[in-house]
C-alpha cells in the first residue's frame, strides 16, 4: 500500500530568461512546472521539445565590446557563458530546471554528489572554522572531512539530531551545519524546521543533501534549510549512465559565494550528460512512483518476514521518523534496508550472492534493483544502529514487485541452506 501526499512546490527564483517554461505560473503543480522548465524558446516561430546538446570549449564574441559587456554581466552575476567551461544552453537549461524542483534561487552543476558537497564545504569553510555533521550522512562525507577538511584546520564534528541538542553543539565559530534527511543507509528522518531554526538564530548556513527526496518528495529549503545538494547520478539522471551533482542557493549572496568556488576549482559537466539529466528529470514524478510502489510492496513483505529481524524504511508506519516523513516529504524512493533475524555475520554476503534480478551495485535511483551487503563499519557510524547483525541495503526498481519478492524468497532459502550445512 502506497501513501503519497502531493504538495505545490514553492515558487522558484530562477532567472526566466534562461528558459522558455509556459507552466512557470505559481498555481501550476511542480510536476506540470518540470516538464516545461528548461525548455528551449522557439525562434521563428518553431524549435524543438528537447533542448540541444550544445558542446564547446570556446565562446566567440561579436566584437570586443560584446566580449567586455558579457564579462562584465558575468562578474555582475547573470547566467552568461563567456567560456566553455561554464556551460551554455544544455547546463543552463538543467540549471533553470533543477532550480524549478528544488523551489530556489539558482544551480550551480558539480561532476558529481560528492563534488558537490565538497564545493559547499570548500566555499563556507576557512582554516578555524567549525562544522556541524549529522552522524547518519553518506559515508564519504568523513573522508572529505579526513582528507582536505582536517587538513586545512576546519573542524568538523559529528552529532545525532534528535539525541543531541543542536543549540548546545553550536560554537562561536560554527559556520554550517551539514544534514542529510533521511539519512544514509538507515534512512534516519531529521527535525529539518526545527534544526534550520536553530542554525539560522545564530546565521549558520543550513547546507542539507537531498538526494532521497530528489527535489519532488523533499523540499529542503521551504523546510529553512539554505543549500540542497543532490546527486544528480541518482533519480534526476534515473538511467545509471550519468556522474552529476548539483547544489542549490536560496539566495543571491549565497549563491555568489557558492559560485566563486565553483569558479576557482574549475569543475565542470559535459554537455552530454547535462542533456541526460534534464531528460531524466521529465520522467521524475512516473519513476518515483513505480519505485516507491514497488519498494512499499517489498517492505511491507519484509516486515513480516521470519528471516528478516527489522526493516528501515520511513513510510512503515513502525519506522522511528515515520511521523517526520508524513509532515515533511510528499512520497518516498526505491531504498529500504533490512537486518537478519539471523547473527551469523555470513547471512548478508550470502543473501546478496544468490539474488538474480537484484545485481551488485553500490549506486541507486537506476530503474535497475540492486543489493548491497551493508558495511559494518559504515553502520557503525550510525548512533542508531544496534549492531550485530548483518544487513542489507536494496534499490527497488521498475521491475513487477511479485518477481523483485520471488528472487528475495528464493534468497532468503539460500541462506537458510547454507546456515544449516555449515552448522
Amino acid at each position: 500500500m502506497t501513501e503519497n501526499f502531493p504538495r505545490s512546490a514553492a515558487p522558484t527564483h530562477s532567472d526566466a530568461r534562461l528558459s522558455h517554461d509556459p507552466a512557470s505560473h505559481g498555481d501550476a503543480d511542480l510536476r506540470t512546472r518540470l516538464i516545461h522548465a528548461g525548455s528551449p524558446a522557439l525562434r521563428d516561430g518553431s524549435g524543438p521539445v528537447n533542448v540541444p546538446v550544445v558542446r564547446t570549449s570556446t565562446v566567440r564574441f561579436a566584437d570586443s565590446a560584446a566580449q567586455h559587456r558579457l564579462q562584465a554581466q558575468r562578474g555582475a552575476g547573470d547566467r552568461v557563458a563567456t567560456y566553455g567551461r561554464h556551460g551554455l544552453d544544455t547546463h543552463a537549461a538543467l540549471e533553470s530546471a533543477i532550480t524549478t524542483l528544488e523551489g530556489g534561487y539558482r544551480t550551480l552543476l558539480a561532476p558529481s554528489g560528492l563534488s558537490a558537497i565538497t564545493l559547499v564545504f570548500l566555499a563556507l569553510l576557512k582554516p578555524g572554522d567549525h562544522a556541524l555533521v549529522s552522524d547518519s550522512v553518506y559515508a564519504p562525507v568523513r573522508k572529505v572531512d579526513q582528507v582536505l577538511l582536517a587538513r586545512q584546520g576546519i573542524t568538523v564534528e559529528y552529532f545525532t539530531p534528535g539525541r543531541d541538542a543542536l543549540a548546545g553543539a553550536l560554537r562561536p565559530q560554527t559556520r554550517l551545519v551539514y544534514l542529510e534527511s533521511p539519512g544514509s543507509l538507515l534512512y534516519e528522518v531529521l527535525d529539518l524546521p526545527a534544526l534550520a531554526a536553530q542554525a539560522r538564530e545564530r546565521d549558520v548556513v543550513v547546507a542539507v543533501d537531498n538526494t532521497w527526496g530528489a527535489g519532488l518528495y523533499h523540499q529542503p529549503l521551504a523546510l529553512g534549510a539554505n543549500l540542497s545538494i543532490q546527486a544528480a547520478t541518482k533519480y534526476l539522471a534515473g538511467h545509471s549512465d550519468v556522474m552529476m551533482g548539483s547544489v542549490t542557493a536560496d539566495s543571491a549572496d549565497l549563491f555568489g559565494r557558492i559560485a566563486a568556488t565553483h569558479d576557482a576549482l574549475g569543475l565542470s559537466v559535459g554537455a552530454d550528460d547535462a542533456y541526460l539529466t534534464l531528460r531524466g528529470i521529465r520522467t521524475l514524478d512516473v519513476r518515483l512512483s513505480r519505485h516507491q510502489v514497488n519498494a512499499t510492496d517489498v517492505a511491507h513483505h519484509l516486515a513480516q518476514h521470519p528471516d528478516v529481524a527489522q526493516v528501515f524504511y520511513p513510510p512503515l508506519p513502525q519506522d522511528p521518523g515515520h511521523a517526520l516523513w508524513r509532515r515533511d516529504f510528499s512520497g518516498a524512493n526505491g531504498l529500504l534496508t533490512f537486518s537478519f533475524a539471523q547473527r551469523d555475520p555470513r547471512a548478508a554476503s550470502v543473501f546478496v550472492d544468490a539474488l538474480r534480478y537484484f545485481s551488485i551495485g553500490a549506486s541507486w535511483g537506476g530503474y535497475e534493483s540492486l543489493a548491497l551487503e551493508a558495511a559494518p563499519q559504515r553502520l557503525a557510524e550510525h548512533t542508531g544502529w544496534a549492531g550485530g547483525r548483518s544487513a542489507v541495503r536494496l534499490h527497488v526498481g521498475l521491475e513487477h514487485p511479485a518477481d523483485l519478492i520471488a528472487d528475495l524468497e528464493q534468497a532468503f532459502a539460500a541462506v537458510r541452506e547454507r546456515l544449516r550445512l555449515s552448522a
